[in-house]
């Protein structure tokens, strides 16, 4: 599977951003899907997952009520739309696809929040 994580930019704080991850090679419907984040001089940090069907979803405790991940299988894509955006949210977002494991890696996209 390859992903292709796009959308990310520069964004006031209390804005919001939608980041997309368009995977290809296979369909992701067999895969829980899933965003992670790094910033700048930190550890990569869990963001949300959501299961190979969308019916249940997990999210970090930094990001909990203001982010929702979802997915649409037909179109073998994976969102993260992110709410109330705070100057830490500012990192590459990874999206990335279990099976067992996280097995697959997109490249990340870059959000920037401006205080």
């Amino acid at each position: 599977v390859q992903l292709q994580a796009s959308g990310g930019g520069l964004v006031q704080a209390g804005g919001s951003v939608t980041v997309s991850c368009a995977a290809s090679g296979r369909t992701i419907s067999d895969y829980r899907m899933g965003w992670f984040r790094q910033a700048p001089g930190k550890g990569r940090e869990f963001v949300a997952a959501i299961t190979s069907r969308g019916g249940s979803t997990d999210y970090g405790d930094s990001v909990k009520g203001r982010v929702t991940i979802s997915r649409d299988n037909a179109k073998n894509t994976v969102y993260l739309q992110m709410n109330s955006l705070k100057p830490e949210d500012t990192a590459i977002y990874y999206c990335a696809a279990n099976r067992g494991f996280w097995d697959y890696w997109g490249q990340g996209t870059l959000v920037t929040v401006s205080s």
